[in-house]
């Protein structure tokens, strides 16, 4: 069950939504020689080009729009996105239909990651200032020794209604390899995004801190309850997850990698600032397989090489916090 706190008479005025979402390979069709990302242009094993490209775009941006809208009542403030090959395609995003409208600005940095796919962050200007940003690298070694170039973690920091918070965005390390096998480079990016959020707190000890992401973690995992989520930090995924509910399925089995975790100041009722209300993962029917062996699952937009035109093969995630 979804947690939440809402009034039957919440009118969506002063509630706003934070949400993250993994977008499935982002790319446009152009080649970067820098980046293996050859499979997603014309002439790549997916057949990639510019009907496709638009085509995803528009659904993701419908997407978007309409993460929380049943509570808020507007498109998110503020989504933290995970697979972007570059800040041309976030500009195409924001620019797509169902969000040119919005006034969205984005946040966005090249990573070290060997398919060129990044981190970023979307935000409606009207509700969230941006002061100051910045990413963070992980030193990671793989399996021979050798540097295993990843995602950073993106920082950023500003007022969001006036009230200034910490946003820090995160793609951890895959599974690809086993789960076992890789969990070490996940707790590395655990610790290293503690560490961030000590700093914060080092220097402003009532700061309040979202930490969002695709953890490729379970909200159980080691990574994220026994390194991540320690005193100050509250994770409301942990009650979300199911047999029949999470935010990506893999073989019949649902896991919640996608989280949103946030300082337990977002608790406090002062009359002041923001206040946590609800989390839930974002799987309404237009988003999700509505027949078949895969019915309620995530509507992909690949399997394989095989061109589906679905959404992502993940369902958005999202807080919401009343404005106090």
């Amino acid at each position: 069950m979804a947690f939440s706190i809402f009034g039957k008479k919440n009118t969506g005025n002063d509630i706003h939504t934070v949400a993250f979402y993994n977008l499935e390979n982002l790319f446009d069709t152009e080649d970067n020689p820098y980046t293996l990302d050859d499979d997603f242009t014309k002439e790549g094993k997916k057949r990639w080009n510019k009907k496709r490209y638009e085509k995803k775009l528009y659904k993701l941006g419908t997407a978007i729009s309409n993460v929380g809208y049943d509570q808020a009542q507007k498109a998110p403030a503020i989504v933290g996105v995970a697979e972007v090959e570059n800040k041309r395609v976030l500009e195409d995003l924001i620019e797509s239909k169902h969000l040119k409208n919005k006034d969205y600005d984005i946040v966005h940095y090249d990573s070290p990651d060997e398919r060129g796919i990044d981190t970023g962050l979307i935000f409606q200007k009207r509700y969230f200032e941006v002061d100051h940003s910045e990413v963070f690298s992980l030193e990671l070694l793989d399996e021979r020794g050798e540097p295993d170039r990843t995602r950073d973690i993106l920082k950023v920091s500003g007022a969001l209604n006036g009230e200034y918070v910490h946003v820090l965005v995160n793609h951890w390390p895959s599974r690809r390899d086993g789960a076992n096998e890789t969990e070490y480079k996940r707790v590395i990016a655990a610790q290293r995004a503690q560490g961030i959020v000590a700093d914060i707190k080092a220097n402003d000890p009532d700061a309040k801190v979202i930490i969002m992401g695709d953890f490729n973690d379970d909200p159980f995992s080691n990574s994220i309850k026994k390194h991540l989520v320690t005193d100050g930090l509250y994770n409301p995924m942990e009650t979300l997850l199911s047999y029949e509910k999470g935010s990506l399925n893999y073989k019949g089995q649902w896991n919640l990698f996608d989280q949103i975790i946030f300082s337990h100041n977002f608790f406090e009722t002062d009359g002041k600032g923001h206040k946590f209300a609800h989390a839930d993962v974002f799987n309404d029917r237009f988003l999700a397989e509505w027949k078949g062996r895969y019915k309620g699952n995530p509507f992909r937009t690949y399997v394989g090489r095989k061109y589906l035109g679905g959404y992502s093969d993940h369902f958005p995630v999202f807080i919401q916090l009343r404005k106090q």
